[in-house]
């Protein structure tokens, strides 16, 4: 299917701040107000919209999250909407993306400050989808697992003490792990939803069904 070049979505004239419905399960704009848990952009991109049913983000070119390793570069350009956490938790989200151009990849990201962050989700890479998790302490690590053609993709990150684990949601054969790092526990840390285009002019993500639960 061809991909015009120009962005499809407009940018709202809404707060930069979501609430999580619990009783809906999703995410939905308001304004500042007591109890209210803010979201923000780092990197906000100029394109993204917030429906009923999805929240759609387009990145931008040659954006990314990778830090020394490989190639020694430092990029830290990525779009990356979130909000604080303390504590455990579990968060999952679906993934439907335009995905085309060489690693152009959108999903979840726990983050502590620039030099150390996970993400994981779906990334693009000669042609395949990849269940793809990058975990940086200074220098950025990889790994991936090939995954067949979907309409979409769905994965939880979970969260005890220091241990973080990245699971692939796949009906059949159900919830696979694909990644067990450790991330500072007695931080406060951002987690949203991240997307970029290391190589590719940009594409069009639709991030469904977010959930955040807080664990003890």
């Amino acid at each position: 299917m061809a991909h015009s070049s120009q962005p499809t979505l407009k940018k709202l004239s809404l707060p930069n701040h979501f609430r999580y419905d619990s009783d809906n399960r999703t995410m939905n704009p308001i304004e500042d107000r007591p109890g209210a848990t803010a979201w923000t952009w780092l990197n906000e991109p100029s394109c993204w919209n917030l429906t009923p049913s999805h929240f759609a983000v387009q990145s931008e070119a040659r954006t990314d999250f990778w830090r020394l390793t490989h190639d020694g570069g430092l990029r830290d350009n990525g779009h990356f909407y979130f909000h604080p956490v303390t504590g455990n938790f579990q968060a999952t989200v679906t993934i439907e993306g335009q995905f085309k151009a060489q690693y152009d990849q959108s999903g979840i990201m726990l983050r502590h400050n620039a030099l150390c962050w996970m993400k994981c989700g779906i990334e693009f890479v000669d042609g395949t989808h990849y269940a793809s998790a990058v975990v940086t302490r200074q220098d950025s690590d990889w790994s991936t697992v090939p995954l067949a053609p979907l309409p979409n993709f769905r994965f939880t990150v979970k969260r005890h003490g220091d241990l973080v684990e990245v699971y692939h949601l796949d009906p059949h054969p159900g919830p696979t792990l694909i990644r067990q790092a450790t991330i500072p526990f007695d931080a406060t840390l951002q987690l949203g939803l991240m997307t970029a285009s290391p190589k590719g002019e940009g594409f069009e993500t639709r991030f469904r069904d977010w959930q955040f639960q807080a664990e003890g």
